[in-house]
């Protein structure tokens, strides 16, 4: 008889610790009063897929996952582009991240939907108060770089930077001048162009967490609810082919066949192409090609005895018998 799951205690959102969350989702509505250009939306659209790639590319795949090395120096890079999407720091993203996938879709898991509903696995753990702290041992490969951790502490810096140039840039473009920066063409651009794309990418990113363990197909065995979803891989520019990533999740790329689109993987294949990251890890042909985890060891096993074999020699033909006289 199968054991009934016993969820955790998880305890409820206080909203006057969260007027921040609730207030960007808000401010969108200024442009009612500040009206936006053309211009403002087309810098929505960039700052979206521009800030997917590194929540992609950075928080998940190389700070929880260490999918491919860079150095100290771009890997600082990566964390600040990263963290311009406000989704807190980089070590605090990928130490949650690390537990759920130890964890996934049991009571332990942080977001799982299967036990805690689709509210709570999309938006409910990151506004609760259960955890807001950063779990330095679980990410301590990275906790070990100060600036990283400095970064990880001061999260809110990287947006409030990115959202003063982009007022900036909205002033000069749609008002004629920098200055224009404390006026409705400044301003149009800070709420469409980064307030905007930063709501969708929120729930963009939060999809995977909910939608994902839901919604699709599931090619591998992987113990849990994951799934793959073409549809979510585009808009993820990726992070759709969940099921594949959880099945195997140390791999760069999560489209692991050709026609599963996986934009993340494109680039980061033409970043280690000018040498700003290598060492991208792939997925070996037993996990590719297996259903589940006794299979994909018994494949292993299978490929590694065909590689070690080699070509079997020919035999060598038989020489004729030399008929010799008996001396007598």
């Amino acid at each position: 008889m199968a054991q009934a799951v016993v969820p955790e205690v998880r305890r409820k959102p206080v909203l006057k610790q969260e007027i921040a969350f609730l207030l960007i989702h808000l401010m969108p509505l200024g442009a009612l009063w500040t009206g936006a250009t053309f211009f403002d939306w087309m810098v929505c659209i960039f700052l979206y897929v521009f800030r997917m790639f590194w929540v992609t590319g950075g928080y998940h795949r190389y700070f929880a996952h260490r999918s491919y090395s860079t150095s100290r120096w771009f890997q600082f890079v990566i964390a600040f582009m990263a963290q311009t999407t406000a989704q807190k720091g980089a070590l605090w993203w990928a130490a949650h991240h690390r537990h759920h996938h130890r964890h996934s879709d049991t009571p332990a898991d942080p977001h799982s939907m299967k036990i805690y509903g689709f509210w709570y696995s999309h938006v409910g753990w990151i506004v609760g108060p259960d955890f807001k702290e950063t779990d330095y041992k679980v990410i301590g490969d990275y906790a070990k770089y100060p600036e990283l951790v400095w970064l990880n502490k001061h999260y809110l810096v990287p947006p409030t930077v990115l959202a003063v140039l982009v007022t900036a840039i909205g002033g000069w473009v749609n008002g004629g001048s920098v200055m224009a920066i404390f006026s409705t063409a400044g301003f149009s651009t800070l709420f469409v162009g980064f307030f905007l794309s930063t709501i969708v990418l929120y729930h963009a990113t939060f999809s995977i967490n909910s939608i994902m363990h839901k919604v699709g197909t599931q090619r591998y065995e992987s113990n849990d609810e994951s799934r793959n979803s073409l549809w979510l891989a585009l808009i993820t520019l990726g992070e759709g082919w969940h099921n594949n990533h959880h099945y195997y999740e140390v791999a760069a790329r999560q489209g692991f066949f050709w026609w599963e689109i996986d934009i993340t993987f494109y680039i980061l294949k033409g970043l280690q192409a000018v040498g700003l990251i290598w060492d991208l890890k792939g997925v070996p042909q037993h996990v590719l090609h297996s259903k589940n985890k006794k299979e994909a060891a018994e494949l292993k096993k299978k490929y590694e005895a065909q590689n070690n074999r080699g070509p079997i020699a020919k035999p060598e033909k038989a020489k004729p018998e030399v008929e010799t006289a008996e001396v007598g």
